[in-house]
């Protein structure tokens, strides 16, 4: 694939170090401000990104979009560059389940060609930290787009879905696992035998102890993991298996959400007093 025209859709903090990734590689990156904030302005301009104003003409310059959103958009903003007649490639990396992504590929199944992908890790700075695994019939094409860079681009076998089944299986656990040790945390406080407990863990299972105030650092991402643990949950129910813990995740992260955009991440008892307050706005009442 030779120098073709990128598009990044949206660049947030993972879009962004996404697109940064290409323009170092030398490759032309656009992405849109039409209807997005200043934050995201910033962190396009930082990236090197060029702004095409509006999301018809990105359509229109663009050889291959990468979606790169909140996973409760990416189905609409699929349809949305479907309806103004795109005809590249498209390649959809948000943390869906693999039946969204199916849906994805459908709805812009006029396109000249559809790339399931899964981001693991956090926004790519340094070689080895993040990979993004690939499938579809040009997913070898998209990875080598990103040879050289701080992202491992991983083309994988099998149809659309595929790669996207193995970000939710890494999600369910990572992301699930630090849900599910904050509400455990929360219920020890609750039951006033959270210091005894984590003086166990440090007797006999010391990473523990840190692993379970790792939400705290995390919290200003809760709002966007709610969506990514309901596509997990979904994706546990479409395979005939039990899906009410990540529903409970879901849950989970809802009640952090108030953590988005905090200047400064809050302290692990703050996060555990938060949780314990219901999404109806009552508190729960400590014995």
């Amino acid at each position: 694939m030779s120098s073709p025209t990128l598009a990044i859709l949206h660049p947030g903090a993972m879009g962004a170090a996404v697109g940064a990734c290409l323009r170092g590689l030398g490759h032309r990156v656009l992405w849109t401000s039409e209807g997005r904030s200043e934050a995201t302005r910033r962190r396009a301009d930082t990236a090197g990104l060029e702004d095409c104003g509006s999301l018809q003409a990105l359509v229109e310059s663009a050889d291959i979009i990468l979606s790169i959103c909140p996973p409760h958009g990416a189905l609409a903003l699929a349809h949305e560059v479907a309806a103004l007649g795109f005809k590249g490639i498209y390649v959809d990396a948000n943390a869906i389940s693999p039946d969204t992504a199916r849906d994805v590929a459908q709805a812009v199944s006029s396109a000249a060609g559809f790339v399931d992908g899964g981001i693991v890790g956090q926004p790519p700075k340094a070689a080895g930290s993040t990979r993004l695994y690939l499938c579809g019939g040009q997913a070898a094409a998209v990875a080598a787009l990103f040879e050289g860079s701080a992202l491992q681009a991983i083309a994988i076998d099998g149809p659309p879905g595929s790669a996207s089944a193995l970000k939710v299986c890494y999600a369910a656990w990572s992301k699930g696992a630090t849900a599910l040790l904050a509400n455990i945390r929360a219920l020890a406080r609750h039951e006033g035998v959270e210091q005894a407990l984590l003086d166990e863990w440090q007797l006999s299972s010391t990473p523990t102890v840190k692993r379970s105030a790792e939400v705290a650092a995390k919290a200003d991402k809760a709002w966007r993991w709610v969506a990514e643990m309901e596509e997990i949950a979904a994706s546990f129910a479409a395979a005939g298996l039990p899906s009410g813990f990540h529903e409970g995740a879901a849950d989970i992260y809802r009640r952090l959400d108030q953590f988005k955009d905090a200047p400064s991440a809050p302290d692990i008892d703050t996060v555990l007093d938060q949780l314990q307050a219901s999404t109806n706005g009552k508190t729960q009442t400590k014995r």
